[in-house]
C-alpha cells in the first residue's frame, strides 16, 4: 500500500509544476497579441507596418543605390505617376495591415506591396508588385513598374497600370541625337526653304512680272529711301491693324468680319515682304557677273537673277546650317544671316509700299531733240509787225 502511495504523492507534485510550465507556454502569445493591438490602437491610421518577409530583410548599400536609380528613372518617365520623396518610399516592401487607412501616394521598392487596409490615394510599386488583399482598397491608380498589379480581393478606384520595358526611355532618346544627326536635319530643313523661295521666285516672275519690275524700279538707285520707309512700314503694322479691328467693330457686321480681315491683312503683309525681297534677291543677282546676262533673253535674265539672288540669301542660311555640330560657329552664321536677310527684307518691303505693290511706276524721262529755232521764233504777233518766215532751201534757190 505504501508503494502505491509513493508513486501517487510523486505524481500530485509533478503535476502543478507542469501546468504551471503549460500555462506560461500558452499565455506567451496572448502576451505578444495585445502588444500588437496596442501598436494599432495607439498609433494613428496613417501608419502602416511592414510585411513581415520584407521588413526584416537588411538591404545591403548596393541594394539602396541601385532601388534609388530605379526610383530615379521611374521620376523621369513620362507615362509614371507622381512619387513622394525617397525617403517615404519603403525600401524592401510594406504591408499596410487590416482596419489601417493610409494617405498616399504609398510606394515601395524591391519588395511587394500588400494591402489589406485602405489607401487614400495611389499604390505604386517599382520593380515589384501591388497586391490588393480582401478587404483591401486603394481610392486612387494602382501602378506597378517593372511589376503586377494583382487584385487578391480587394478593389481599386482609380487606373490599373503596368509599365514594361525601359523606364525613361524617350526622354533619354530625345537627349542622345547625335551631332550628325541634328547637323542632317538643319541642312534639310534650310535646304527645303532655298527650294520653295526658288519656285516661289518663279511663280511671281511668270504670273506677277509686271508688279516685280515695278518694285525693282522703286528700288534701283533708292536703295536707302526703301530701307526707311521699310522700317517706318515695320513700325506702323500693329497700330494700322489695331486701327482696322476698332474701325469694323463700331457695327455688328464689322465684328464677324474681324477674323477675316485680320487674314486678309496678314496675307497682304506677307506677300509684299515676298515681293520686295525677290526684287531685292533679283537686283542682286544682276549685279553678279551682269555680263552673263547680256547671252539671255529679258525673261530669261530675270529669271537668272532671282535664282542667284535667292541662292545667295538662302545659302547663308544653309551654310550655318552646316556647321550646327560646332554651336558656336553656327551662332555667328546665324547671326550674320539673320541680319543680311532682315536687311534685304525691310528694304524690300519699303520698295514695295513705296510703289504700291508694283502698281506705281516712275515716269520715263522723255528725251526731246533740241531745236534751234531761236531766231526764227516770233512771240504773240503785234499790231503792225509782220512775222518773219524761216527761209527754206527751194527759196532760196529761187531767189538767186
Amino acid at each position: 500500500m505504501r508503494t502505491a502511495i509513493l508513486p501517487l504523492i510523486l505524481a500530485v507534485a509533478t503535476a502543478p509544476l507542469t501546468a504551471r510550465q503549460a500555462a506560461a507556454i500558452q499565455q506567451k502569445p496572448k502576451a505578444e497579441k495585445p502588444a500588437v493591438d496596442s501598436a494599432a490602437k495607439t498609433g494613428a491610421p496613417e501608419v502602416a507596418v511592414e510585411a513581415a518577409d520584407s521588413g526584416k530583410t537588411r538591404l545591403s548599400k548596393a541594394t539602396l543605390d541601385s532601388l534609388n536609380e530605379l526610383v530615379g528613372r521611374f521620376r523621369r518617365d513620362p507615362e509614371a505617376v507622381a512619387l513622394p520623396p525617397n525617403k517615404q518610399i519603403a525600401m524592401g516592401g510594406r504591408t499596410i495591415p487590416a482596419g489601417t487607412t493610409v494617405a498616399g501616394p504609398v510606394a515601395v521598392t524591391g519588395g511587394p506591396l500588400h494591402v489589406y487596409g485602405t489607401v487614400n490615394g495611389d499604390a505604386i510599386a517599382i520593380g515589384s508588385d501591388v497586391i490588393v488583399h480582401p478587404g483591401g482598397r486603394v481610392t486612387g491608380n494602382a501602378v506597378s513598374a517593372l511589376g503586377n498589379v494583382t487584385l487578391a480581393g480587394g478593389t481599386v478606384g482609380g487606373e490599373i497600370r503596368q509599365l514594361a520595358g525601359a523606364l525613361g526611355a524617350v526622354q533619354q532618346a530625345a537627349e542622345s541625337e547625335s551631332p550628325a544627326r541634328s547637323t542632317r536635319h538643319a541642312l534639310a530643313l534650310s535646304s527645303s526653304w532655298l527650294i520653295i523661295l526658288v519656285l516661289m521666285a518663279i511663280g511671281v516672275l511668270l504670273f506677277a512680272g509686271d508688279y516685280l519690275d515695278g518694285v525693282v524700279d522703286s528700288l534701283e538707285g533708292r536703295f536707302g529711301r526703301s530701307f526707311w520707309a521699310g522700317i517706318a512700314t515695320q513700325l506702323a503694322l500693329a497700330p494700322v491693324l489695331c486701327l482696322l479691328v476698332v474701325a469694323l467693330a463700331i457695327t455688328i457686321l464689322g465684328v464677324l468680319l474681324i477674323p477675316f480681315a485680320i487674314v486678309a491683312f496678314v496675307l497682304a503683309v506677307a506677300g509684299l515682304i515676298t515681293l520686295g525681297f525677290l526684287a531685292i534677291a533679283r537686283i542682286t543677282g544682276e549685279s553678279v557677273a551682269p555680263a552673263a546676262s547680256k547671252r539671255y533673253s529679258a525673261r530669261g535674265a530675270a529669271l537668272r537673277a532671282l535664282v542667284v539672288g535667292v541662292s545667295i540669301y538662302m545659302g547663308l542660311w544653309v551654310l550655318a546650317s552646316a556647321f550646327a555640330w560646332a554651336p558656336i560657329v553656327e551662332t555667328v552664321l546665324r547671326a550674320v544671316a539673320v541680319a543680311i536677310t532682315w536687311v534685304a527684307a525691310t528694304a524690300g518691303l519699303g520698295a514695295a509700299v513705296i510703289s504700291r505693290g508694283g502698281t506705281r511706276r516712275s515716269a520715263p524721262t522723255a528725251s526731246f531733240a533740241a531745236v534751234n529755232d531761236i531766231p526764227w521764233q516770233t512771240p504773240t504777233p503785234v499790231t503792225g509787225i509782220v512775222a518773219a518766215r524761216r527761209p527754206t532751201p527751194s527759196s532760196s534757190t529761187r531767189d538767186r
